[in-house]
């Protein structure tokens, strides 16, 4: 008996031992408020991190409920990515409040708000809120420039090594990885759309227009009157009439967008709706980064043609 009750012993001394000289790898939990930046995390941090979507493709991050479930989950995330510039400024507060989670509230590690390393377009020189839902600090709809996705993927990774540093060289090789496909992609997706250029759109609301921008597309109207406020049959109406003076060759909607404006305007003025993913699972191709805009690209192609 007592040889084997030392043996025993022995063996839960070992198990022990072993467990102090090779810790377990912890998983980071990450709380992503928009999908692109859960897509974005995933690509970075591999099998290290879990990877929690506060929101969906086909909601309005401007007006989500911070939910007792979106409440638990900030409450155990190690790292949360937001886009900031007031997009969440309707829940993020309350959620940030209500979690009591102190590694992810405002000036600490765990809180990366993407649009603050973006240079923002679409800043408002003058306040009022007869202008609708203006953001001060700028248009916080970034993700859609790819080159901005590259910056923050900078950040995020930097802040995985920081938050975990035991693996911080599995981090930078993602990271290196990530980086070069990515880098390799936007020349790409440049060649692809150079015909775009110039090309005149109507769109739904100015979440599209880091896109825009970066595709050298023309913004001529917007079915939304004024930011954050639903189209009207009076307002469309205006816009249909100044589409008559200088045409747009497509209407582009987000998947979240409510349908029947376009769909309104497009069978008047005569011209296609073409209704981007906006986000990762927006559509069943814009699965990861790389299919948003693979999948965008040819579908604004496609319309345009």
């Amino acid at each position: 008996m007592n040889i084997n009750f030392h043996n025993l012993l022995a063996v839960m001394l070992a198990a022990t031992l072993g467990t102090l000289a090779f810790p377990a790898s912890a998983d980071l939990n990450v709380f992503a408020c928009e999908p692109e930046w859960g897509a974005l995390a995933q690509e970075l941090g591999g099998g290290k991190v879990k990877v929690y979507n506060a929101t969906t493709a086909q909601q309005d991050v401007h007006h989500v409920e911070a939910r007792p479930s979106l409440i638990a989950r900030a409450r155990n995330a190690d790292l949360m990515v937001c886009t900031g510039a007031e997009l969440e400024a309707g829940w993020l507060p309350l959620l940030l409040s209500q979690a009591g989670n102190g590694k992810i509230q405002p000036g600490q590690p765990g809180l990366v708000e993407a649009s603050s390393h973006i240079a923002k377009i679409e800043v408002p020189q003058l306040l009022d809120r007869s202008m609708g839902d203006v953001h001060p600090a700028g248009n916080p709809h970034i993700h859609l420039d790819p080159r901005n996705i590259s910056k923050v993927g900078a950040v995020l990774s930097a802040r995985f090594a920081q938050l975990d540093v035991a693996n911080e060289a599995f981090y930078n090789a993602r990271a290196k990885t990530f980086q070069e496909r990515w880098n390799d992609a936007i020349p790409r997706w440049e060649t692809q759309t150079a015909s775009l250029k110039g090309t005149p759109i109507v769109v739904y609301h100015r979440d599209l227009s880091y896109l825009i921008r970066w595709l050298g597309m023309r913004e001529v109207g917007t079915l939304e009157p004024k930011p954050g406020v639903p189209p009207t049959i009076g307002n469309l109406s205006e816009l249909l009439a100044r589409l008559a003076r200088e045409p747009a060759k497509v209407i582009v909607r987000s998947a979240y967008n409510d349908p029947k404006a376009a769909d309104w305007l497009s069978e008047r003025a005569k011209i296609p709706v073409v209704v981007l993913p906006y986000t990762v699972g927006g559509n069943e191709r814009a699965k990861d980064l790389f299919g948003l805009f693979d999948d965008t690209i040819q579908r604004l192609l496609a319309a345009a043609k």
